[in-house]
């Protein structure tokens, strides 16, 4: 099992940064009759599932952690069949709607309508009530009814504008029966009606500090002696991403092991994925050759990237980034404009591969006019 996940928080009282967000989730839990729906947004890698999942293990005790992988088919009006994969327990139900492409809409209505018509296998959950420890398995238990349960849909911002209109329905229709619970890393895509109904919680992403805290403890978990250095430096190299953070802790641990199984070295360098590395090749190729031909030749690459599962926003985030490395800042700036224009264009077109070859298209008639002009 990989660290991120073996070492993941279950509990409220186990996170160990944004305390304020902590407590406020533990008032929620307190009331778990009166639990809203719920909106859960920040960057990725800020612990926004982590801390879901902790809550409803708070509102619904230790049965909302045994989690079983099931697989449903719907059944569209036109008779076109969606597989969809769930993680489901007895208390909640948790899915992607938006891996059913334009059939969305038709997932949500089903699957609420489904769990708001369903009860529980276990009507009754197990609530903390306040003592002197914060272990809610050794605090004082009392029973109370548990008559609604709790869809999770995550990458609420990827839903089509229909399925964010077929959810609005169905939250004020089955509220009494069924919570809500969306995560999505930007809520600005989210229609404002499906956000006017729930309350938002935004997670932030930790800071430099926060991460090498958490690094520390899962190193000392591990039995690994990691320096602060080491620390602070994958801490940095992360961007704040915490799960990110750890894989890296990890892989750092698996390159060393074999010179020196239980310790880590300051100056050990950080490695960075292979994908990263490719745009970093990428942007050198473009920064050296402005031409049709380098225009045709970086197609290949970023088709290369898109069906390896990484993002067009990543792309061209990360793109940009190395490419500013080269550039002198009197055309920083320009770059930057353009590539949040193609970046909100990617939000709404359909042909990623387009808007990501246009970007580099006017990069290179920016590069190519500076250069012009430097030497004239």
């Amino acid at each position: 099992m990989l660290w991120v996940d073996k070492h993941r928080p279950s509990r409220l009282s186990q996170l160990t940064y944004h305390t304020t967000l902590t407590q406020r989730l533990e008032s929620l839990a307190a009331d778990p009759g009166g639990l809203p729906h719920l909106l859960f947004y920040g960057p990725p890698g800020a612990g926004k599932k982590t801390r879901i999942m902790s809550l409803l293990r708070q509102v619904f005790g230790p049965g909302a952690e045994r989690l079983r992988l099931d697989k449903r088919t719907f059944t569209t009006p036109t008779k076109r069949t969606v597989d969809i994969n769930m993680i489901t327990s007895n208390y909640h139900i948790e899915m992607a709607p938006g891996d059913a492409g334009l059939n969305d809409r038709f997932v949500i209505q089903d699957v609420i309508k489904e769990m708001a018509s369903s009860k529980n296998i276990a009507t009754v959950g197990m609530y903390k009530e306040k003592s002197g420890t914060n272990d809610d398995d050794t605090a004082k238990n009392t029973k109370k009814k548990a008559d609604y349960k709790v869809v999770v849909l995550v990458e609420v911002d990827k839903l089509t504008r229909q399925a964010q209109a077929a959810l609005r329905r169905t939250m004020e229709k089955y509220s009494a029966s069924c919570r809500l619970i969306l995560c999505c890393n930007n809520p600005s895509k989210v229609i404002d009606p499906v956000r006017s109904r729930c309350l938002g919680i935004r997670v932030a992403a930790p800071n430099v500090d926060e991460i090498a805290a958490v690094l520390k403890v899962v190193a000392r978990k591990e039995s690994i002696s990691l320096p602060d250095e080491l620390a602070i430096n994958i801490s940095r190299e992360s961007n704040r991403n915490l799960r990110r953070a750890l894989l890296m802790l990890e892989s750092c641990h698996v390159t060393a092991r074999d010179e020196s199984p239980n310790a880590l070295k300051a100056t050990q360098p950080v490695p960075h994925t292979d994908w990263e590395r490719y745009i970093s090749q990428l942007a050198k190729e473009i920064v050296k050759e402005q031409s049709p031909q380098r225009l045709m030749a970086t197609r290949e690459k970023l088709y290369e990237l898109l069906i390896n599962c990484i993002p067009a926003q990543v792309i061209l985030k990360t793109l940009v980034m190395e490419l500013l490395n080269s550039l002198d800042d009197s055309i920083k700036g320009e770059v930057i404009t353009w590539a949040a224009f193609y970046e909100h264009r990617i939000s709404l077109g359909s042909k990623e591969i387009f808007h990501l070859e246009a970007f580099i298209a006017k990069f290179m008639a920016i590069y190519k006019k500076y250069l012009a002009d430097l030497f004239a």
